[in-house]
């Protein structure tokens, strides 16, 4: 009887209903498919290339043009020293001068100031000259030493009569001698308008000259060239002024 009633309650328990194992997981719904996110995708990604596609075209329609590295006052012209190349996007309403146009550029004169970074443009120069009333333009012959080492355009320099061994003599246009420093200088303060870019650039006169031109008061124009036609003069570089020679 006792084996019967054991095998009844095994019974019994083994029709209770099986339990889930532990690894087993429920089974879950299907991924929601949302065809607005993955057209928005698309759109972005067409949009990305039309964009770079644009700029790629724009870098494509550039032209090189003229733009200063210095001031360029009235009178002034464009060389290889105050001025360098740089790319713009072409604009037939806008009359850029391009780099290729140099060479034709430096005969022309700066109608008025010019600033360091300016993209030039056709109207800001002319053919004629712009000097300010009472100026003058003298040109010089100058040999190694009679000019400071690094001489530039827009430099503010002091001129002096020299004899031939170097020495500072007084000016014969009438300034008194002065007793402690060698002499009055012919002019005072000048402006360096123009200095040849090396000595190959073809702007030597001689085998050692440089030609130089400053600009000047008018009323010492004509020492200034009397003393350099006979290359007896010396520049020395002196603190500008700041209101233009």
């Amino acid at each position: 009887m006792k084996i019967q009633e054991r095998t009844g309650a095994g019974a019994g328990r083994s029709a209770g209903p099986a339990q889930p194992s532990v690894g087993d997981r429920l089974p879950t719904a299907p991924r929601e498919r949302k065809p607005a996110l993955a057209a928005l995708a698309v759109l972005l990604i067409l949009l990305g290339a039309l964009g770079a596609t644009t700029l790629v075209l724009q870098a494509g329609n550039r032209i090189e043009v003229i733009k200063t590295t210095a001031d360029i006052q009235p009178g002034e012209s464009v060389n290889k020293d105050n001025v360098t190349s740089v790319l713009v996007a072409a604009d037939d309403s806008i009359n850029y001068v391009k780099w290729s146009q140099l060479g034709s550029l430096e005969s022309y004169q700066a109608k008025t100031t010019i600033y360091k970074g300016t993209v030039v443009m056709g109207q800001m120069f002319d053919k004629g000259s712009n000097l300010s009333a009472g100026k003058a333009v003298v040109g010089l012959s100058l040999k190694e030493g009679q000019y400071p080492v690094g001489l530039k355009r827009g430099d503010v320099v002091a001129a002096y009569r020299v004899s031939s061994n170097g020495s500072s003599t007084g000016s014969s246009s009438g300034s008194s001698s002065s007793s402690g420093n060698g002499g009055s200088p012919l002019v005072g303060q000048a402006k360096v308008s123009y200095v040849p870019d090396g000595k190959n650039s073809g702007d030597l006169v001689g085998s050692t000259n440089f030609a130089v031109t400053l600009t000047v008061n008018s009323d010492d124009a004509a020492a200034l060239a009397q003393a350099a036609a006979t290359g007896s003069v010396a520049l020395v570089r002196v603190p500008g002024s700041g209101n233009g020679n």
